[in-house]
């Protein structure tokens, strides 16, 4: 690597709580001359990043995501090539549906160091901290992490989903009808229970538990962001969630 350059970063902001960040997440982040971070990023965790660091709001919105991610393509390279520490900051893990790695491919093609720094992923993590384990003994042996957000309502992809225990759809409220429809017509039965995480490990989270055909028939309203998770396990939580 180019030892004239700065260094790159691409650190996982976890799924909200700032007490869930890595040690060495909070390290670097006090560490680092600029930071770059995401919409999904809380201000708890902004607020370990050194406070004379360049902080750049780098969140993207529907119709605006090719545009956005070209200016942090472009000022990964700017930062990086000015010698300075740059914190790629994501929510969840960076190379969870986060376009981490392309992040890195380009930095490795200019020859810039990149370290990664993994971060608690919300697709686990936020249905646990909800009660809903995403496998258990007799109940469900295997579980699925797919984006709602490419596919949309796409019959044929969704089918290849359908024998999965537990589903856990990131980025899919926008589509949650269509994938349900889709998913029914692949076999999942309608009474198949669900749960919408809104705003996981943070304040303002609200669960909403209700049915794979009453997402389909549009009688489920929720608000984004949430994590869709659709199996038998969504059934425990009434065991295992305790409010405190």
């Amino acid at each position: 690597m180019n030892q004239a350059h700065g260094k790159i970063f691409l650190v996982g902001a976890g799924p909200g709580d700032p007490e869930l960040l890595t040690l060495r997440a909070a390290r670097v982040l006090r560490e680092c001359d600029v930071v770059l971070y995401d919409r999904l990023v809380s201000p708890g965790v902004l607020a370990y990043a050194n406070p004379a660091a360049e902080h750049l709001y780098v969140g993207k919105h529907e119709g605006e995501q090719n545009r956005v991610q070209t200016r942090i393509f472009d000022l990964l390279l700017d930062r990086a090539k000015a010698g300075k520490r740059v914190v790629r900051l994501k929510g969840g893990d960076p190379l969870v549906f986060g376009r981490g790695a392309e992040e890195w491919a380009l930095a490795a093609e200019h020859e810039i160091e990149v370290e990664l720094v993994p971060g608690i992923s919300s697709s686990i993590a936020v249905p646990g901290l909800a009660g809903i384990p995403l496998t258990y003994r007799q109940m469900s042996q295997s579980f699925l992490v797919v984006t709602g957000h490419c596919h949309e309502a796409s019959s044929e992809v969704w089918s290849r989903y359908a024998s999965v225990d537990t589903l856990v759809v990131l980025m899919g409220i926008k589509n949650r009808e269509a994938i349900a429809r889709a998913l029914i017509s692949a076999g999942r039965k309608r009474e198949e229970p669900v749960a919408f995480i809104e705003r996981g490990a943070t304040a303002q989270e609200r669960v909403v538990v209700s049915t794979l055909g009453k997402v389909a028939l549009g009688e489920v309203a929720v608000t984004s962001p949430a994590v869709f998770v659709i199996g038998k396990v969504v059934r425990l939580r009434h065991k295992l969630h305790r409010k405190s």
